[in-house]
């Protein structure tokens, strides 16, 4: 029984270090991702991905986030790449507004979309920090 419970505790922790794989989200307008907290970790390591809080109001961001773009503004928003295949990460609190803006982004021809599961909730949940910008 101690050896089981040993090789379950350490499978366990592995799981927890490893990322989830994204997941492949299908709307009628095309494709994005989710992704969970510990890819988005992994990720920022060696960023080289457009972050972007869409969540109103604001609540504070994850570091390394590059725009604070409204969920609902997102269809006008002049501050996002203009390479439509750049590598956009999405997130919001909890994860509503930014799979709303998700969408909107895939409508207007994103295609390389990432949406953070669960949001900043999740995000603090797993041990990440969130910051406040000066305003």
């Amino acid at each position: 029984m101690k050896h089981f419970l040993g090789a379950a505790l350490f499978l366990f922790s592995i799981a927890l270090a490893h990322p989830v794989p994204a997941t492949q989200i299908r709307t009628s307008a095309g494709t994005y991702y989710q992704i969970d907290p510990l890819e988005l970790k992994a990720q920022l390591a060696n960023k080289d991905f457009f972050l972007v809080n869409v969540h109103i109001p604001y609540e504070g961001e994850i570091v390394g986030t590059d725009a604070l773009i409204a969920f609902d503004t997102i269809s006008s928003a002049k501050n996002l790449p203009s390479n439509k295949k750049t590598e956009i990460v999405i997130y919001c609190r909890s994860g509503r507004m930014s799979q709303i803006a998700a969408m909107r982004l895939v409508k207007m021809g994103y295609s390389n979309l990432r949406e953070l599961k669960g949001g900043f909730n999740a995000w603090v949940a797993q041990g990440g920090k969130l910051i406040q910008r000066q305003r």
